[in-house]
């Protein structure tokens, strides 16, 4: 058996299969939730961009932004972006899920790289970097959202490293 390879019958593609899955529908409620209940989020959007539970230091203040309209197209922005994301993880946990007896995934590997990457953009450069540090999220005790971005954003990175440990399939992925 050659080192880069795991024994015959690996649960590997299985658990990429279901931790991709598991993001797939996480992102799917997500979306879910914020188009049925587009108010609940959109006020913490608004919060975050208008700084209004900051510490409101006038060298970080013209940063915010008020216009209602634009604070909402950057909702509107999110929503479409977790619904993409959810849409081609979907897909790939059905690729994953019609590979498993064939040993090629490279279909699934693809699908679950793209919306896992979408996700931890979102997460990631979205949430922590530009409403966390830019719009200084951190410094509001009512509309912090940096806690649950870490917990998306490294389920997402922990399943995306999950998907290229080495199985049993042929050398050609």
């Amino acid at each position: 058996m050659a080192e880069s390879q795991t024994p015959r019958g690996s649960l590997l593609p299985l658990a990429s299969t279901l931790l991709v899955g598991t993001v797939a529908l996480y992102m799917a409620l997500v979306a879910f939730s914020n188009i049925t209940d587009f108010g609940t989020n959109q006020q913490f959007v608004r919060h975050v961009l208008a700084m209004d539970t900051t510490f409101k230091d006038e060298d970080l203040m013209w940063r915010a932004i008020e216009s209602k309209g634009v604070q909402d197209a950057a909702y509107v922005l999110i929503i479409v972006w977790e619904t993409v994301s959810a849409l081609i993880l979907i897909a790939a946990t059905y690729f994953w899920a019609r590979a498993l007896g064939h040993r090629t995934f490279h279909t699934a590997r693809r699908y679950s790289t793209l919306g896992l990457l979408m996700v931890l953009l979102l997460f990631g450069a979205g949430f922590m970097a530009i409403g966390g540090e830019w719009f200084v999220m951190w410094q509001s005790s009512d509309w912090n959202g940096l806690d649950a971005a870490l917990r998306v954003f490294l389920l997402s990175g922990v399943v995306l490293l999950v998907t290229y440990l080495p199985t049993n399939e042929t050398r050609a992925s």
